[in-house]
């Protein structure tokens, strides 16, 4: 099962100031819906630890991510892949960066696909509650980045 989410955003910061942010686990992660932790292995590579839950299916998630492309100040992607309960997750999601007059505009898209037990069961359940979390965390970075 694919959800796929898209949409933008402007902040009064720099386009390198908005990609620093965006490229520093330690500083993005905590805004995650459901945030426990995140281990950085290397400037690219970290994994993060998140709470999921649909129903009675719930359990700790470890989301192992990349930054797969990282052009400063224009563009960072990331790739990752978990195992969640019930099933796995691979995840594709990006930001390109454009100056505007009095900051940065943020496009932001990316893709998630579930597999397993959990799309089977959670099936309807899963876009609705994906594209909510996806929102908190884009409200979070918009305020943080404020």
């Amino acid at each position: 099962m694919a959800i796929k989410f898209s949409g933008e955003f402007e902040v009064k910061k720099k386009p390198e100031e908005v990609y620093d942010f965006l490229t520093d686990p330690n500083r993005f992660a905590p805004l995650l819906p459901e945030f426990q932790s995140v281990s950085v292995q290397d400037p690219t590579h970290f994994t993060v630890k998140v709470n999921v839950g649909i129903s009675y299916i719930k359990g700790a998630a470890d989301l192992k991510m990349e930054l797969a492309q990282a052009d400063r100040p224009r563009r960072a992607q990331y790739k990752g892949q978990g195992a969640v309960a019930g099933g796995n997750v691979t995840m594709v999601a990006g930001f390109d960066l454009a100056p505007i007059a009095d900051g940065t505009k943020v496009n932001w898209q990316g893709e998630a696909q579930i597999f397993g037990r959990l799309a089977s069961i959670a099936g309807g359940l899963l876009e609705p509650l994906g594209k909510k979390q996806i929102q908190k965390l884009i409200d979070g970075l918009q305020a943080a980045l404020a």
